[in-house]
């Protein structure tokens, strides 16, 4: 006895339904935890590249190179051209900023001063990990590449996108990525890293 067609069609979707409710059942494996690739993290370092930065209504941009040490930072910002924009400078003592027009500001941390350098707040103890595709451990990592490394982390509300690295190695530090928050959004584009002992 034939079927009706309309009969078969049930059949097929309700097949496909049962299958995928026992799909969704199936209990979800952690993200790709046996594929982590261990992080290297360089507790000094120096990293010169691009990078722009907007607030969703101001953008800039320019070269960037920053030396990072455990106790003190010095960020420099330079205009397309090469010259000094502003000079960020902190450690346990506090932050200092020396605009290209001689004027200085002192705060009690580099988080203060961050936002007349960049025109974004940004958390600036979780940068140097940030950059180096090594989030904290209560950050969230969302996507890995193939070899195992970060490819999207949430921390703290921000968005960190991955968009390359420096060589296709398990331990290869970033060359390109993004921040963002809201309107907030930090491209970097990172040319070299120096370890430093």
């Amino acid at each position: 006895m034939r079927r009706p067609p309309g009969f078969r069609r049930r059949g097929l979707l309700a097949g496909l339904v049962a299958a995928l409710a026992l799909t969704a059942c199936a209990p979800l494996a952690p993200l790709e935890a046996s594929r982590a690739a261990p992080r290297p993290l360089l507790s000094a370092f120096v990293l010169d590249g691009r990078l722009s930065a907007t607030d969703g209504r101001q953008a800039a941009s320019g070269r960037v190179e920053w030396e990072h040490a455990p106790q003190a930072d010095r960020l420099t910002l330079l205009s397309p051209l090469g010259q000094v924009v502003a000079r960020l400078d902190s450690d346990a003592a506090g932050a200092r900023l020396l605009s290209a027009d001689g004027s200085r500001r002192e705060a009690p941390s580099a988080d203060a001063l961050l936002p007349e350098v960049l025109g974004i707040e940004l958390p600036s103890a979780r940068l140097p990990r940030w950059v180096q595709g090594a989030p904290e451990a209560g950050a969230q990592i969302r996507q890995r590449d193939a070899a195992g490394r970060p490819l999207l982390v949430i921390d703290q509300g921000w968005r960190i996108d991955y968009l390359a690295y420096q060589d296709e190695h398990p331990e290869a530090l970033p060359a390109r990525l993004d921040i963002s928050r809201g309107d907030a959004r930090i491209r970097l584009l990172i040319d070299s890293w120096t370890a430093l002992p």
